[in-house]
């Protein structure tokens, strides 16, 4: 292979995993194509890409909102044009990891909201279920089509120094994203046509078709066309855009909760010919914004009554409510002794080591080493709120230390783990940057769906850790070797 310009100039960061470059100062294999292909591009030709790329996110809206300094900011989403890429052996580890950890936290879920034996022997603590803001008990009892409570998840996966995938979080209640995977890969098409097909790259563009059949599936009515909707919280949501796209794609109505209405526990649509009854319902709006009636009652996002309807299983609601008591931070700890509890397996993707800051000693081994450590809530997102210790001052640290000390339930530390680094292509030169991956996984009643790819998430300022857009991050396409 010939080396290229930007191959020569590109540095490895010394302890990091990279996606490209072996630790035998080689280029890893399934790389070797695109290195070639982009060796024989000039500078100039992969500016115009690049150009490319950000006139057609432009021209197509692939936005996001930014609530930094109180207003809402539309951005361009940064895209990288070097793509991130996954042999089939690694992905059919990643794909088995995931479907082993979904299939427990499912269990979970419907364990906690009816017989609760996880809690009566001891593996996961009743204080911890109990004090969760998202442990709902109007679910309590309430039964969900085919016992399925996470439809669509989306698991954050990191990788250490040595290669090892961890699982950072798990994303059940209304994970994001996805659009950003598919137009990533559609742009990608655009830019390198030709390079798809040799390397033998999945196809990712099949999400929006098993959502749109699991959705149909899970009608209460046995009808030949049942009525979905895609419920958004409206255009000022950050993600408006995949809201739009994600209807789009799967042909079926996007609306907002005036567009609803209840009666006689039945939730119909208003449409200019008079009310159409819903049968399933993929929301995009958080619980507590839901059903007025029930949780937040002055949220104008959601639908008065929609809560009763669902008890009586007059409209499925996609993810079920009260999800959100499996991906609290705190209840993460406990997954691989879920996986243990309810499958009776070894966890196949491992946890990020994890201390629970409620526990006295773990607070005070956290406090004593806080500065290798990562702190976030346990019910936080966006990377907003974390102390990132080695990068943190004494005072901030001092400060943090009080607010822990507050509410000490509702926070987590972490080592810092040290995110795999992937090339970018960045003023006319490969640079490695941090990166993450979100896979999307779709669990219908035929079982569990991943397609294979998803978004990986790049940290594009140099040294940092933080992948999230909302900080500064972007992302780049993910290939899945066949």
């Amino acid at each position: 292979m010939e080396e290229s310009a930007y191959f020569d100039k590109y540095d490895p960061i010394s302890g990091v995993w990279d996606e490209m470059y072996g630790a035998d100062n080689n280029v890893r294999e399934h790389y070797r194509k695109v290195i070639e292909y982009i060796s024989k591009e000039s500078a100039d030709d992969l500016n115009k890409k690049e150009e490319l790329a950000k006139s057609l996110f432009m021209s197509q809206g692939i936005t996001f909102t930014v609530y930094n300094s109180g207003e809402g900011i539309e951005k361009i989403f940064p895209f990288d044009i070097i793509p991130r890429i996954i042999t089939a052996s690694e992905w059919a580890f990643v794909e088995k990891g995931i479907k082993q950890r979904l299939t427990a936290l499912n269990l979970f879920l419907k364990d906690i909201y009816h017989n609760q034996f996880i809690v009566k022997d001891g593996i996961v603590p009743i204080d911890i279920i109990y004090s969760c803001p998202h442990f709902l008990r109007e679910m309590y009892q309430l039964k969900v089509p085919y016992d399925i409570y996470v439809h669509i998840s989306g698991i954050d996966l990191i990788r250490d120094e040595d290669g090892t995938f961890y699982v950072l979080e798990d994303n059940l209640r209304t994970p994001s994203g996805v659009s950003y995977m598919l137009e990533n890969r559609e742009i990608t098409k655009r830019l390198f046509p030709d390079l798809l097909p040799q390397c033998g790259v999945r196809s990712v563009t099949e999400y929006p078709t098993i959502l749109y059949k699991n959705l149909l599936a899970l009608s209460p009515r046995q009808i030949s066309n049942p009525t979905i909707v895609l419920l958004s919280p409206g255009i000022f949501n950050s993600a408006y855009f995949e809201h739009t796209t994600l209807a789009r794609l799967m042909g079926v109505e996007l609306v907002e909760g005036r567009d609803l209405v209840v009666n006689n526990h039945k939730v119909y649509m208003k449409t200019t010919t008079g009310l159409q009854q819903v049968d399933v319902i993929y929301r995009r709006v958080d619980d507590e914004y839901l059903d007025p009636l029930v949780f937040n009652p002055s949220s104008m996002l959601g639908v008065a009554g929609i809560m009763g309807a669902y008890r009586k299983g007059n409209v499925a609601i996609v993810n079920a409510i009260g999800t959100g008591v499996a991906d609290d931070k705190a209840v993460y700890v406990y997954v691989p002794d879920m996986i243990k509890y309810y499958l009776n397996e070894e966890p196949i993707l491992k946890n990020v080591p994890t201390h629970q800051l409620g526990n006295r000693d773990e607070r005070d081994y956290v406090f004593k080493n806080l500065n290798k450590m990562v702190v976030k809530k346990t019910n936080g997102s966006g990377g907003y709120g974390m102390l990132m210790g080695h990068a943190a001052s004494e005072q901030e640290i001092d400060d943090y230390k009080k607010e822990i000390l507050k509410d000490p339930r509702n926070f987590i530390a972490q080592p810092t783990i040290s995110l795999s680094a992937a090339p970018c292509y960045m003023q006319n030169s490969l640079k490695p940057r941090r990166i993450d991956l979100r896979p999307y996984a779709l669990y219908g009643p035929d079982g569990i769906e991943i397609v294979p790819g998803g978004l990986t998430r790049v940290a594009l300022k140099e040294g940092s850790l933080v992948v999230n857009s909302s900080q500064g991050g972007g992302s780049k396409d993910t290939w899945v070797l066949a």
